[in-house]
């Protein structure tokens, strides 16, 4: 995948209707099959457009694949937004983001699922230029407030913000997965049981009990813990 950025100003001028009927039907098609396995033609067809008019928006499936995956990573952003730059203490974000992973675990699952799509991408597919299209802005947000959190003293003084905010990240990147991806939800149900899916408390209970033990035992409390 080239790493030049794509072209589509044909495409932010064109009809609302059409712009989003394009990016319903790409989402859905990538979610499902991925940026190789997805046809062009198929989502032409449903997204109600002529195959010739998706390359006039777009020079390439890359490119489509591309705005998609933006518009997919905004809706994500904006509903996490609102929590992350909260004055909350990081438990209380840990908690309400938990809650809202759950709460559009459903109807906008297909985000996630296209999500789980480009982290399976090779270097050669681009998959450097997408993890810095993707990550970026998560990283620099989770790592400020988690060095905000230290400076004031509402966590555990030894941390290494930037490392903590990988961690927390990926902790949240798997229960998205676990609650809209096949795999992951079957991975899930292995290890917390068939029921897990009816219990929501229960994941945020736990959850928060693992988080908080992360941001607030001590060094020597580790050291013990590990003997």
């Amino acid at each position: 995948m080239a790493e030049k950025p794509h072209h589509k100003e044909a495409f932010d001028r064109a009809d609302p209707k059409y712009k989003s009927a394009v990016i319903t039907a790409g989402i859905n098609e990538f979610s499902e099959l991925g940026l190789e396995k997805a046809n062009i033609n198929i989502i032409a067809k449903k997204a109600g457009v002529s195959v010739g008019l998706l390359y006039k928006y777009f020079d390439t499936k890359e490119d489509y694949f591309l705005t998609c995956v933006d518009e997919a990573m905004t809706t994500l952003e904006e509903i996490i937004d609102g929590v992350v730059n909260s004055d909350d203490k990081i438990l209380v974000r840990a908690e309400k983001l938990i809650r809202a992973i759950q709460a559009t675990s459903g109807a906008d699952s297909k985000y996630v699922k296209l999500y789980n799509e480009i982290t399976k991408l090779s270097e050669n597919e681009g998959a450097a230029v997408l993890a810095k299209r993707v990550e970026d802005i998560s990283a620099r947000t989770y790592r400020d407030f988690i060095a905000a959190a230290k400076e004031k003293g509402d966590i555990r003084d030894d941390c290494d913000p930037a490392m903590f905010a990988f961690f927390f990240d990926s902790l949240l990147m798997s229960l998205q997965f676990s609650y809209t991806c096949d795999y992951y939800r079957e991975r899930l149900k292995i290890y917390c049981g068939e029921d897990i899916f009816d219990d929501n408390e229960r994941m945020v209970s736990e959850l928060l009990k693992f988080i908080e033990a992360a941001f607030t035992f001590a060094h020597d409390d580790v050291k013990k813990f590990g003997k």
